[in-house]
């Protein structure tokens, strides 16, 4: 097998889905403002980064803000999310997700976290993933969101790769449009038409073949 590739992962949606929670903490601050935010205006915050949220909440609320208030809604936000991810388990974790990390376990290939969460430390801890994963690259270590690539090329960084050697797994199109960017090859997990860009896709973790995983090593 060519040991000369890696993986990097998104976190929500791929490893776990912590986007519910965030779409819980969004729609009561949005109640709280005095507007509905719904399921599928949510799809809008996926891969984004927790303050451009924010502003195309309130776009969608036509809702205007000192940034003194915006930064005091984020803190709210987070508060109540963070209430949601301390009572994650592993039972949390998503199908296919565990056999997909041991078969690259098995033939020694490395894989990082790439995600634009703040909390994937602490929701990787909770799900006891914390110590599969060779380094993580989170909202903490980057200053450009997707599709920005900045997230995936310190991922490469992280497992002395270069970025054409690395496989991206993500849910959001943001994310596909990062790792094109970045070169690299992304497969996406979700809605093939909402995911078009990807150069794989998948409905979820559980269609990732063996099969497919040695094709794509050799």
């Amino acid at each position: 097998m060519n040991k000369n590739l890696a993986f990097i992962f998104d976190l929500d949606g791929v490893i776990v889905d912590t986007a519910k929670y965030h779409y819980l903490a969004w729609r009561n601050l949005a109640n709280s403002l005095g507007f509905d935010f719904t399921v599928e205006q949510n799809e809008q915050l996926k891969g984004v980064s927790r303050i451009k949220s924010l502003e195309i909440l309130l776009n969608i609320g036509k809702v205007e803000l000192s940034e003194e208030k915006k930064q005091t809604l984020l803190v709210e936000k987070n508060r109540e999310y963070l209430e949601y991810v301390n009572t994650m388990t592993p039972d949390e974790i998503l199908p296919g997700v565990n056999q997909l990390l041991n078969f690259l376990d098995y033939n020694n290939i490395k894989y990082v976290l790439g995600s634009a969460s703040k909390n994937a430390p602490l929701i990787l801890e909770k799900v006891e993933l914390n110590n599969r994963f060779v380094a993580i690259v989170d909202g903490n270590d980057v200053s450009k969101a997707k599709p920005n690539p900045e997230v995936f090329l310190k991922g490469a960084e992280k497992l002395n790769m270069k970025p054409e050697n690395c496989v991206v797994v993500e849910d959001a199109i943001a994310g596909v449009q990062a790792a094109n960017t970045a070169n690299m090859v992304s497969i996406g997990i979700g809605d093939a038409n909402v995911l078009s860009e990807a150069d794989y896709n998948f409905k979820d973790m559980t269609e990732i073949t063996s099969d497919f995983l040695r094709n794509l090593i050799n």
